[in-house]
């Protein structure tokens, strides 16, 4: 039977391991890329799934001071969608990381 100290450790162990792979699986966000796009394709955001706007691309017919309301409508609604994927994309590879690490029965991570 192994004593309070033994399982202390091997708890302790196992915390680390899972802090080690969560640092991971952060990290790796920050490489998964998504593209948001609004207006059929006129303005479209690229980010990380970590959330780091990587580039804006607005099509040249949408550059006309009248339309200016309705551009900086596409580039939020790009924004929001570039958003929504990379949370996505986040949940997924948390998932994959959650998946991988053996815990005990009945015991939940905090995300």
């Amino acid at each position: 039977m192994k004593s309070l100290e033994d399982m202390f450790a091997a708890a302790q162990n196992m915390a680390q391991s899972v802090q080690a792979q969560m640092d991971q699986a952060q990290a790796s966000l920050d490489k998964i890329e998504v593209e948001g796009a609004a207006g059929g394709g006129l303005v479209k955001i690229k980010a990380t799934a970590k959330g780091r706007i990587l580039g804006v691309s607005i099509d040249d017919s949408l550059m006309v001071a009248s339309e200016k309301q309705m551009l900086e409508d596409l580039i939020a609604a790009a924004l929001n969608d570039a958003r929504a994927k990379a949370d996505a994309a986040s949940n997924a590879e948390m998932a994959k990381m959650k998946d991988s690490i053996p815990l005990p029965p009945g015991f939940k991570l905090p995300f």
